[in-house]
């Protein structure tokens, strides 16, 4: 299984452009234009299952998220334009065998998101990190609510120091943590919540 190990914090695009002088040296860009997927009852949100297809430039990539304890999330994803196709590749490279029965009732848009990501890669002894810069839109239920966090990933390393260096990052620019996925938010936007 591939762990997805991120910690979120809102921002506002001044913060990042000063996030960005400082590690972005090297980086790289990305238009992302993601939409959710649900069962009609519900069943995957649920149970905090995250199905989606998003585009990154011009690649489909389908990607199943599952919860785990602390900072961490079970993630599997596959190159596929369909999202019903890429049910069962993704579990084929170890997602739970629930998705296939979960999914049976069939699936359906529910939220999306759009926006533009810069990202830059930071290298800390033996861990690696990548920071990324997200400006854009969340959307569902017909309403739109603005997109500006950064996200520190761990690609590679220890998660205390990826942990550590997001709380100096937070400290230093007012970062202020973002609990909630883009999912859960643009969910939340679905629901009128």
């Amino acid at each position: 299984m591939a762990v997805e190990f991120e910690l979120k914090y809102a921002a506002d695009p001044e913060t990042q452009e000063q996030i960005a002088q400082l590690y972005f040296q090297e980086q790289q860009h990305y238009q992302m234009s993601t939409t959710y997927y649900d069962t009609p009852s519900g069943a995957l949100s649920d149970r905090r299952i995250t199905l989606r297809c998003r585009m990154e430039n011009s690649q489909a990539v389908c990607t199943v998220k599952t919860p785990m304890d602390g900072y961490g999330r079970g993630e599997w994803d596959c190159r596929c334009s369909d999202i019903r196709d890429s049910i069962p590749l993704l579990c084929a490279q170890g997602a739970p065998e629930e998705l296939k029965e979960l999914t049976a009732e069939g699936i359906v848009p529910v939220c999306g998101a759009g926006f533009d990501r810069r990202a830059a890669q930071v290298v800390l002894g033996a861990t690696v990190l990548e920071i990324a810069l997200d400006r854009g839109i969340l959307t569902g239920g017909g309403r739109e609510q603005p997109l500006c966090e950064v996200e520190v990933e761990l690609k590679a390393g220890d998660p205390r120091v990826a942990v550590a260096f997001a709380t100096e990052l937070s400290s230093r620019f007012g970062l202020t943590p973002e609990e909630r996925s883009k999912f859960r938010r643009a969910l939340s936007l679905a629901k009128g919540e």
